[in-house]
């Protein structure tokens, strides 16, 4: 089975541990963002993955490239040009203090690319499945327009294609959010959103939902799902639950919805390490599970599972074993050392 995802990866810089940006005087570096992120899930599960993206010739540009393909990642058909690599920075929040995030991405290299950049048909050659989010689209008009002919390939060639929507308020507004991806919906067949994107995107609340409480209401999310679906046709979406204690300690839960019936994971009381990727980890464990014929109540248990296991660790991959992640989903979430 072959997975292409198709976004910008970024330099992350962070401070280290706890410190905020005023205190640091040097800086982590890592490389992630969305799609990126999923494709490392999908290859340390054992998927041929391609990660299709543009990058800038010089060397940080190959050293983004060069922290992919160490988990196995196809990155030929990576298109490079462009003067720059996105960067973002993040400050890890503790307790009462919340994690923040900085962007330094504006004239980025895949923020100016155009549809001669990527040839779809021969990128989707024996494809079996495409994925992209919100974020992407948000990088300007151009970059929408390469998303819209993707899946218009990836359709033409019957390739399942999921969508996380991953609204980004400092990239776009809600109006412009709401119209293109409006325009891209109409090829996705599975649907990923977390709580506060159906109502950011497309104007669709959950009721009796407080996230800031940390109180869910699933009958509240059962609605929007099936909103969603009844709008565009999904033949899945799926929506993470997470409700926020703390900068530190979240319950963790998921919901998918097959246009007929509902199913709710198990939940998790997390204690994060790197909430960064979270989301990812969550679609990458949705399409490795729908991919295997996996039954909806176990595909939607393994994909919490892979999420709550990318809450404990750093950066924002998901450095994580198919094994690991079978253990906990089938209930083994103990933590106790194995020897």
């Amino acid at each position: 089975m072959k997975v292409v995802t198709f976004g910008e990866i970024m330099l992350r810089l962070a401070p280290e541990g706890y410190l905020r940006f005023n205190q640091a005087d040097r800086f982590q570096v890592t490389y992630g963002g969305g799609e990126a992120n999923v494709a490392v899930s999908l290859a340390n599960y054992g998927l041929e993955t391609k990660f299709v993206t543009k990058l800038p010739k010089h060397e940080i540009g190959q050293a983004a490239v060069n922290d992919l393909r160490q988990f196995g990642i196809d990155t030929s058909y990576i298109t490079r040009g462009g003067d720059r690599i996105g960067i973002y920075f993040l400050e890890k929040g503790a307790s009462q203090r919340p994690s923040k995030v900085i962007y330094d991405r504006a004239r980025s290299a895949i923020s100016e690319a155009t549809t001669a950049d990527f040839n779809w048909n021969e990128i989707f050659e024996g494809v079996d499945w495409f994925h992209f989010t919100g974020i992407t689209p948000a990088l300007g008009d151009n970059v929408t327009e390469i998303c819209i002919e993707a899946c218009k390939v990836a359709k033409a060639k019957n390739i399942t294609i999921s969508c996380d929507l991953n609204y980004r308020k400092k990239l776009w507004s809600r109006e412009k959010a709401g119209q293109e991806m409006g325009k891209l919906m109409e090829y996705v067949d599975v649907c990923i959103a977390n709580e506060e994107d159906a109502a950011d995107v497309f104007g669709i609340h959950a009721e009796a939902t407080d996230i800031t409480s940390g109180k869910l209401n699933h009958e509240g999310y059962k609605d929007v799902a099936k909103k969603l679906a009844d709008r565009f046709d999904f033949k899945y979406v799926a929506i993470t639950l997470r409700g926020s204690i703390s900068a530190n300690d979240n319950n963790w839960a998921a919901m998918l919805y097959n246009g007929k019936e509902y199913f709710f994971s198990k939940s998790y009381a997390v204690r994060i390490v790197d909430r960064v990727g979270g989301g990812d980890s969550f679609g990458a464990g949705l399409i490795y599970s729908l991919l295997n014929k996996y039954e909806e109540q176990e595909a939607i248990e393994f994909a919490t599972a892979a999420s709550c296991l990318k809450h404990t660790v750093e950066g924002d991959y998901n450095r994580v074993t198919l094994e690991e992640v079978k253990a906990l989903a089938g209930g083994d979430g103990s933590g106790r050392v194995q020897r």
